[in-house]
């Protein structure tokens, strides 16, 4: 390689053509928001370790400097469904997704719409696997994971409660079990 970074003309190719749609998109509905181009264009530094939240409009803006909020006025399960979407296209990462612990206790009589909302969010999750913990926890997390690696805020408009989608980035081409496995060899060659 002497010193140059290899470039996988598969991931290239895919990229291109995720690029591409999304310019479609934009020539069918109007144009592309500054921010989504942005977005896009970044998903390929992103890697393991780094975070992307789709977070409705009261989400704090955390103050890490390794914490960028942006405010999107976009439809929250849209946003989610472009974004799971787009990782789906990336080789490098795949998304780990948790929601809040809160949300199945959330009633339509103090959330009026909560219902139907979750019924859409599980369609748009489909089969992925969903981690839940308290909100809190995850505001932690992030708030401890930006002391070192990127965390991507995309505050929506959306205006029920605990209704933010976190997507912890994973290695796309290494398991949990792989590392397990890689962990235990290690620890058997001591």
């Amino acid at each position: 390689m002497h010193g140059k970074a290899s470039r996988n003309p598969t991931i290239g190719r895919q990229w291109r053509k995720l690029l591409a749609a999304a310019a479609l998109a934009a020539l069918a509905g109007g144009c592309t928001p500054a921010w989504w181009g942005k977005t896009l264009t970044d998903l390929p530094a992103m890697g393991h370790r780094n975070w992307i939240v789709v977070a409705d409009s009261a989400y704090p803006a955390q103050s890490r400097p390794g914490i960028e909020t942006i405010y999107t006025d976009a439809n929250q399960l849209e946003l989610v469904a472009e974004m799971l979407h787009a990782l789906d296209h990336m080789r490098h990462v795949r998304p780990v997704v948790y929601l809040d612990s809160e949300l199945p206790y959330v009633t339509d009589l103090d959330a009026p719409g909560i219902g139907t909302y979750r019924e859409q969010l599980k369609r748009v999750l489909g089969s992925r696997p969903i981690n839940t913990l308290p909100h809190e926890e995850i505001i932690a997390k992030l708030d401890k994971a930006g002391e070192t690696f990127r965390i991507l805020i995309l505050k929506t408009n959306m205006t029920l409660p605990y209704t933010s989608v976190f997507l912890e980035l994973d290695c796309g081409y290494w398991t949990p079990e792989a590392e397990q496995r890689l962990r235990q060899a290690i620890k058997g060659g001591k």
